[in-house]
C-alpha cells in the first residue's frame, strides 16, 4: 500500500507530505481544492505520462516521491528482481522528477530507471480510476482481456500454451512465405553451399600441412645439391675411400686429441686446449654420423615431386576461394556446413514446409478451441457474478452478458474470440453493446461490480477512485459506498468524493483545502478525526448552511458506518 506521498513544486502545491494508512481513505473538499492534482501526483510516480505543465510556476521542476509497503512473494518484487533493482522485500519507493526542459528522471530504490520500468513496477502497485475512467469498458477490445483477467487461474495456462502453438505457426507461416517467394535463390543458395562444403571437407585439410608440403617441395627440387652437399661433408670429415691422404677431419682430430692429452697435465692452458680439441672431435663425430644417417635414408623418387606440387596447388586454389592460410579454409568450411545443416533443417523443400505449417496450425486451432471453450464457461460464471454485484448497486433488473464472435479461420495472438460485453438496463429492451448503451451512472457501477470481482485477485496494493460516484445519489450512493468499503478489505483504497455516504464509509478521511499565502494559491491537507469529521460531513450533506439537525444527521451516517463495517468484519472472518 501507499505509505507516504511527497511532492514538490506540483501545479499548486509548494510542498506536501502526507502519510496514508490501510483500509479505505477518503480525500474530501471543495471542488478546485487540489484533491484531483494529488491524485494525478500518484498517475506521475507510477509512470503516468509527464509534462512540464505540471510545474508549479516560477520553479525549475517538479518532484513526486512515494514508499509504498508490498506483500511478501507479490508481483513488484519480481519485477525489480528482473530489473536488477535491490530491495529490502516489504517497501519500494518511487521517485520522479520533471524539469521544464521535458526532461523525466525516473529512480525506484534510488535506482535510475526509465518511465516504462518505471510504469511496469507502478502497475502492480497502483489501480486508478477516474471519474472518466470506464476505458476499459467503452472500448471492446479490452472487454477479452477483463475476461481473461476475470478467470486467470483457469485461462492463463491455456491461453499460454495457445500462444507457444501461435508462435511457432507464425515462424512457419513467414518462412514458408520467404520460401516460396525465394525458392530459386534458397536452391541455389543450398547448392552452392553444398558444393563448397563437399571441396572443403574432400580436401581434409591439416593446419600445418602447406608448411610441411612447401618444405618436402624444396627439398625435392634441390635433391642432387642436398645429396652432393652431404656426401662432400660426409668425405672430408671420414675420408674417402682412398685412405693415402691420411684420412678424414675427424681421424686427424684425433691424431691432434691424443697427443694434447698427453702434454695436457703440464700446464693449465694445455689441459683447456685439450678439452676442446677433445669437444670437437665428439661434436664432428656426431655430425658425420648424422650425414652418414642422412645419406642411408636420401632416395630419389620421381613422382613424388608431382604429388607433392598437386597437393600445393589445391590448397592454394582453396585459399584464393575461401581464406588466405588453410586455418581460415576450414573456419570458412565450417561456417558453411552450420548454414547448410540450418537450412537443411528448416525442412528440406517447401512441400515439407508446407507440411509443417499445417500440422502447425492444425495443433493452434485446437488450443484455440479449447481455450474458446473455457473463456464461454467462465463468461457464465462471470454474468452470474456481475448480476448479483449489479443487484447490490440498485441494477437488479439489468441483465449483463459477454457476446463471443468466434473466428475460426483467424488465429491471432489472443486466439479465435472475439468478446464484447453487452448489457440491458431496463426490462423489454434488447441486450446491446454496454459502450453504446449505458449511462455515465450505470457505467460506474459496472465498473465498481468488475473492480469488486477483481480486487480479490489483483495483486494491486493501492486501489484510487477519483469521484467515481459522480452522476448518483441516495441508496445508489449508498450502495457504492458500501461497495467501496468491501474492496478496502482487500486492497488500500484512496478515494476522492463528493457524497457524504461514501466519505462516512471511510475508516480515514482528510480534509483538502485551498489557501493563498503571499499571494500564492497553496494546498493544505488536515486529517479529520472527532468533530472536525462530522462537521466536513455536514457540509457535504448541507453545502454552506450547516443546522443542528446536518450534523445530527452527519453523526447518524458514521453510526450506520461503523455498523457496516462491523458486519463486513464479521463477514469476513466467518
Amino acid at each position: 500500500m501507499l505509505q507516504e506521498l511527497v511532492i514538490h513544486d506540483f501545479a499548486i502545491i509548494e510542498q506536501l507530505s502526507v502519510d496514508f494508512s490501510q483500509g479505505m481513505t477518503v480525500l474530501t473538499g471543495e471542488t478546485g481544492a487540489g484533491k484531483s492534482i494529488i491524485i494525478d501526483a500518484v498517475g506521475i510516480l507510477v509512470g503516468g505520462r509527464g509534462s512540464a505543465d505540471f510545474i508549479r510556476t516560477g520553479t525549475k521542476k517538479a518532484t513526486v516521491e512515494g514508499m509504498f509497503s508490498i506483500p511478501p512473494h507479490a508481483a513488484t518484487q519480481d519485477l525489480l528482481t528482473k530489473f536488477g533493482v535491490n530491495t529490502d522485500e516489504d517497501s519500494v519507493v518511487l521517485q520522479r522528477e520533471i524539469f521544464l526542459s521535458g526532461r523525466n528522471v525516473c529512480r525506484i530504490n534510488g535506482h535510475l530507471v526509465n518511465t516504462s520500468t518505471l510504469k511496469a513496477v507502478g502497475e502492480t502497485l497502483v489501480d486508478i480510476h477516474g471519474q472518466n475512467e470506464h476505458q476499459e469498458l467503452m472500448h471492446p477490445e479490452k472487454h477479452l482481456g477483463l475476461l481473461d483477467q476475470y478467470a486467470a487461474d483457469k485461462l492463463q495456462p491455456l491461453l499460454f500454451a495457445y500462444q507457444e502453438s501461435y508462435a511457432n505457426w507464425r515462424d512457419l507461416s513467414k518462412r514458408v512465405k520467404e520460401r516460396v517467394a525465394n525458392e530459386r535463390e534458397w536452391a541455389q543458395r543450398l547448392d552452392m553451399l553444398q558444393f563448397q562444403s563437399d571441396e572443403i571437407n574432400n580436401a581434409q585439410l591439416k593446419p600445418t600441412e602447406e608448411e610441411e608440403l612447401t618444405n618436402e617441395r624444396d627439398r625435392l627440387n634441390h635433391f642432387q645439391q642436398i645429396q652432393e652437399a652431404l656426401e662432400t661433408g660426409y668425405g672430408i670429415l671420414n675420408g674417402g675411400d682412398d685412405d693415402s691422404d691420411g684420412g678424414g677431419v675427424i681421424d686427424q682430430l684425433a691424431v691432434a686429441m691424443s697427443a694434447l692429452q698427453d702434454i695436457s697435465h703440464l700446464d693449465s692452458q694445455y689441459q683447456n686446449m685439450s678439452e676442446s680439441l677433445t669437444n670437437a672431435y665428439y661434436a664432428l663425430q656426431d655430425v658425420g654420423s648424422d650425414l652418414n644417417h642422412q645419406l642411408d635414408g636420401l632416395e630419389w623418387d620421381e613422382g613424388r615431386l608431382d604429388k607433392v606440387e598437386d597437393r600445393l596447388a589445391t590448397i592454394q586454389q582453396l585459399e584464393h576461394k575461401y581464406g588466405s592460410t588453410i586455418p581460415e579454409v576450414i573456419k570458412f568450411g565450417q561456417q558453411v556446413d552450420d548454414e547448410l545443416a540450418e537450412m537443411n533443417d528448416t525442412g528440406g523443400s517447401s512441400d515439407e514446409l508446407k507440411q509443417k505449417l499445417a500440422e502447425a496450425e492444425k495443433e493452434a486451432m485446437a488450443r484455440a478451441r479449447a481455450l474458446s471453450a473455457a473463456r464461454v464457461a467462465a463468461a457464465k460464471q462471470l454474468s452470474k457474478d456481475i448480476h448479483q454485484q449489479l443487484a447490490d448497486l440498485y441494477m437488479g433488473k439489468a441483465v449483463f452478458d459477454v457476446h463471443f464472435n468466434v473466428h475460426e479461420d483467424q488465429l491471432a495472438p489472443t486466439g479465435i474470440d472475439g468478446v464484447e460485453f453487452y448489457i440491458q438496463t431496463n426490462p423489454g429492451e434488447k441486450l446491446r453493446p454496454l459502450a453504446k448503451t449505458a449511462s455515465g451512472g450505470e457505467l460506474s457501477r459496472i465498473m465498481l461490480a468488475l473492480k469488486t470481482i477483481f480486487s480479490q485477485a489483483d495483486g494491486v496494493t493501492s486501489i484510487i477512485f477519483d469521484e467515481v460516484d459522480t452522476g448518483v445519489s441516495g441508496r445508489v450512493a449508498q450502495a457504492i459506498a458500501e461497495k467501496i468499503s468491501r474492496i478496502s478489505q482487500h486492497s488500500q483504497v484512496l478515494c476522492i468524493t463528493h457524497l457524504p455516504q461514501v466519505a462516512a464509509m471511510a475508516d480515514h478521511q482528510v480534509h483538502i483545502q485551498k489557501l493563498i499565502k503571499k499571494g500564492r494559491t497553496m494546498t493544505q491537507l488536515t486529517a479529520l478525526t472527532g468533530t472536525g469529521r462530522v462537521e466536513e460531513l455536514a457540509r457535504m450533506l448541507a453545502g454552506t448552511t450547516v443546522t443542528k439537525l446536518t450534523l445530527e444527521h452527519a453523526q447518524e451516517l458514521l453510526r450506520l458506518a461503523e455498523q457496516d463495517r462491523a458486519q463486513q468484519a464479521k463477514e469476513k472472518t466467518a
